[in-house]
């Protein structure tokens, strides 16, 4: 469960005391949690089956929405409960939601409504607390999850009718669409709907695929699809050995200190695996500021240069885009925002490519 912990749990707030109490159970975590969402109600959704909400939103230079697209994305957004009380976030608290559409489903779901419809469920995610406490973290997480996977089921059941579709998310939210993709989706016949997946902000392996994911691949070129995109963005002039040893631990205390425990690195600016590099004047379009309450700030192009390395992606953010690392030079609030235009047309491009090949094969 390391996967973002160091990137966004532990900035929240400080860690918590040691526990001297045995853990909660699952059934004690799910006894103590708000009740489940019923996605057949708008209250569930923050953008979809009712109207895309704030996944509507576009900063000023972004492409304009699709008219009638032909491919849809289930996107869920990261953490965005500071809450040091709760282990899992309530649905029907309306500050919670009113920050999470404001902070992150504007800001991030709104990058796919280029090339998709955006179903983006409202659900019970693990809050600081559980980010910051190894007592009850996993059950918080697999709470969370089973939210998710009932959310996916009802778009399945009601919305999809064998639609091609993209699976996104971030931080937290990236964890449970790998869970998704690994559960639900690898080796299996949604496989063949799905377009790409976004796994954005958390830090698979190199090494998970062929093990974790028995089918789905990386994305190495702009016209991949069924494949897997992730990055995590650092810094340039951080320690990034160091945040790579971090990232790596995960796979290392899996599988063992094996060839694979690099993370895979997608570079938004170049979208090909064969160049990892790219400078400021490739890059589409960032929203400035730190994602917050109000507005989007107009999309300036042409400020981040970046580049793969160790696994990670160094950015190199123009002071315009006034965008604030957490320590150790994380820019991990900043992923989505970094490469807002970049990934709304790699979207683009990829849905396209996959409904060609759809048609080819018809």
């Amino acid at each position: 469960m390391r996967y973002f912990i160091a990137a966004l749990g532990l900035v929240l707030a400080a860690p918590l005391t040691a526990q001297t109490v045995p853990p909660p159970t699952p059934a004690e975590i799910a006894a103590v949690a708000p009740p489940a969402p019923d996605y057949s109600k708008a209250t569930a959704w923050a953008a979809g089956p009712f109207g895309p909400g704030p996944a509507a939103t576009l900063p000023q230079g972004a492409t304009p929405a699709a008219r009638n697209p032909a491919v849809d994305v289930f996107y869920v957004h990261p953490t965005t409960s500071k809450s040091r009380e709760v282990w899992n976030q309530d649905i029907a608290d309306a500050a919670e939601n009113r920050w999470a559409d404001e902070s992150v489903v504007a800001r991030q779901a709104s990058v796919f409504s280029g090339c998709c419809r955006v179903f983006s469920p409202r659900y019970r995610a693990a809050t600081a607390r559980a980010l910051t406490s190894p007592a009850g973290r996993d059950a918080a997480f697999e709470l969370a999850f089973s939210d998710i996977e009932r959310a996916f089921d009802w778009y399945l059941a009601h919305e999809n009718h064998g639609r091609p579709f993209i699976i996104a998310g971030h931080s937290q939210g990236a964890f449970h669409m790998a869970t998704l993709l690994e559960r639900r989706i690898d080796g299996k016949p949604l496989q063949r709907q799905m377009v790409a997946a976004y796994i954005i902000g958390i830090n698979l392996a190199e090494g998970d695929f062929g093990r974790r994911f028995k089918s789905v691949k990386p994305c190495t070129r702009p016209a991949d699809t069924g494949c897997v995109l992730q990055f995590e963005a650092i810094l340039a002039g951080s320690d990034v050995t160091k945040a790579a040893g971090f990232a790596q631990s995960t796979f290392v205390q899996k599988y063992g200190d094996l060839p694979g425990k690099q993370s895979i690195c997608f570079n938004p600016l170049t979208i090909d695996a064969r160049r990892p590099a790219a400078p400021a004047q490739a890059a589409l379009g960032a929203v400035p500021g730190d994602p917050g309450f109000g507005a989007v700030r107009p999309l300036l192009r042409g400020k981040v240069a970046a580049h793969c390395e160790q696994g990670l992606l160094v950015v190199e953010p123009d002071p315009s885009l006034d965008m604030k690392p957490l320590p150790g030079g994380s820019m991990h609030y900043h992923d989505f925002g970094l490469f807002y235009a970049d990934i709304r047309a790699d979207a683009v491009r990829r849905a396209r490519a996959f409904r060609q090949v759809r048609r080819a094969r018809q």
